[in-house]
């Protein structure tokens, strides 16, 4: 006769299973947060070093051509970010608006003042079209100053 021997997990086994994962769950899902904060901010940080290396170019444009002004704005349209003035092209991409973490916006319609969102924190950076400087003006200094140091 032919014994064929079943095998299955015990119910205290299973649970054990379980209890393990949701400890493991409970540790990572904040490390993801955290992870996903710093590359809002390297995403910011490549960003502005994008833009003012791109009033850079801009500038030194300008300067072969005689023309020793500065850009007079960085955006001419509230949906597309840093393209240039309408005459000018700054990005060759600009960068998409939005208003969740993450994303810049213009904060008016001169389109020299921004605000890149981090944490539910908004980090106001400033254009000065006389100096040509893309500066951080105001937001929450523990998180904002991470996208300029």
């Amino acid at each position: 006769m032919l014994h064929i021997k079943k095998s299955a997990f015990t119910m205290i086994e299973l649970i054990f299973v379980i209890v393990v994962l949701g400890i493991l769950a409970a540790v990572a899902i904040p490390k993801f947060a955290a992870t996903r904060t710093d590359a809002q901010i390297s995403k910011g940080r490549a960003d502005i070093a994008s833009i003012r290396s791109a009033i850079i170019s801009e500038r030194q444009s300008r300067l072969i051509k005689g023309d020793s002004s500065w850009i007079n704005k960085l955006s001419h349209s509230s949906s597309t970010l840093f393209d240039g003035n309408g005459s000018v092209e700054l990005l060759m991409y600009g960068i998409k608006s939005g208003t969740s973490n993450g994303h810049w916006r213009a904060a008016d319609t001169n389109y020299k003042k921004y605000y890149y969102r981090i944490k539910d924190q908004d980090c106001e950076m400033d254009y000065n079209s006389s100096s040509g400087k893309f500066t951080l003006k105001s937001g929450a200094p523990d998180i904002c100053d991470k996208l300029v140091k």
